[in-house]
């Protein structure tokens, strides 16, 4: 069995203006062993950076008519418990020593049954459980699936730490309000990731490893302790100063990746990518394939948010939309673990356009729609 995933990481570096800015990538990374051989030892391997890519294409399509399909939230479900009633027993006068014996044996080999059954059986866990499957995946079944359409209110962005923290945890409390009724109608768990925004990876302690990914370039999320991590010198500041559209689908592709670990997807993931081994042509298109969703979760949300009202205008969306030239194309490493600069656009303004997840089963999709 697979150990726990390591971070993930965004996608690596930037070109030129548009129409190219290419950026390596967002990130989910971390350490995992590679694949027992019969003929050596265990080789620890790193779990490569997955930089999760964010920013977004806008829009939510409808389903019939002119209205937007809606996920139902169904809300949480609980397994029936099993409460164990303590049997009282009468004790009545025994009329010899040998009814009294037959009695006490009858009480030991109940008490003795019920301790078996407590050991044998663990009890089943309560609430919604992840699924860990990938192209079949509840969560793609749906052709009407989607994110809400709710108004999104940000706090300001400026390009100090302080005004940084307060956007991104606006913006979180956004995709919590979105994604939690939709993972709740497949009867998913949902919790908030933690957020921390140092100066830089160096001031904040993960287990997921210092570097955080790959190119030690880009922000990062780490399934081992459900936190997104935005250093200040890691969300390219300098080439977007102060438009917060980019910001906002980088922030949106690190969710894309709590999503997959809160489904079960992001485990599911780790052990096929630990018996193919992490720098195999399939383990590298594995670890594709999971950015290029939380390149098209980070679409969804952007899109759905636009057409909401509040503050995700059109002038964000399109700064969003604007910078998803990014991939393993500028990823200086030569890595290709995220995916080509144009897959990363095509699978943003996909889950931009469509808002649905079997949109994003990129999973089911073929090789060549994930190099």
């Amino acid at each position: 069995m697979a150990p726990p995933p390591g971070p993930v990481g965004a996608p690596p570096g930037f070109g030129p203006p548009p129409p190219g800015w290419g950026q390596f990538g967002y990130g989910h990374f971390g350490r995992l062993p590679a694949k027992k051989s019969s003929t050596g030892p265990v080789v620890a391997v790193c779990l490569a950076a997955v930089m999760l890519l964010g920013l977004g294409v806008v829009a939510v399509v409808g389903l019939t008519g002119s209205s937007h399909q809606r996920v139902a939230d169904a809300g949480y479900s609980e397994y029936p418990t099993s409460s164990s009633s303590e049997e009282s027993s009468s004790s009545t006068e025994s009329s010899s020593d040998t009814a009294t014996s037959e009695t006490d044996e009858s009480t030991s080999s109940r008490e003795s049954s019920t301790r078996r059954t407590a050991d044998d059986e663990p009890e089943r866990p309560r609430g919604p459980q992840p699924v860990k499957r990938l192209a079949d995946h509840p969560m793609f079944a749906s052709s009407t699936a989607g994110l809400q359409n709710i108004a999104c209110s940000l706090s300001r962005w400026a390009t100090d730490q302080a005004s940084a923290q307060r956007f991104f945890q606006s913006a979180i409390a956004c995709l919590d309000r979105v994604w939690q009724p939709l993972l709740a109608g497949f009867n998913l768990p949902f919790s908030s990731p933690r957020l921390t925004v140092p100066n830089s990876v160096s001031e904040s302690s993960t287990p997921c490893g210092g570097g955080g990914t790959t190119t030690g370039r880009t922000p990062f999320y780490c399934p081992r302790n459900n936190t997104i991590y935005m250093p200040m010198d890691r969300i390219e500041l300098n080439q977007w100063g102060n438009r917060p559209g980019p910001y906002l689908a980088m922030l949106a592709h690190e969710y894309g990746h709590h999503v997959e670990t809160l489904s079960g997807v992001m485990d599911a993931y780790a052990e096929q990518r630990y018996e193919a081994g992490a720098d195999s042509a399939a383990g590298l298109e594995l670890s594709r394939r999971l950015e290029l969703q939380a390149q098209c979760y980070s679409g969804m949300f952007v899109g759905s948010s636009s057409v909401a009202g509040g503050s995700v205008d059109r002038n964000i969306f399109n700064e969003a939309a604007n910078s998803q030239n990014r991939g393993d194309d500028y990823n200086p490493t030569g890595r290709r673990d995220h995916g080509s600069a144009n897959h990363n656009i095509a699978w943003w303004q996909h889950g931009s356009s469509k808002n649905r997840t079997q949109q994003c089963n990129t999973w089911a999709s073929s090789s060549g729609d994930v190099s």
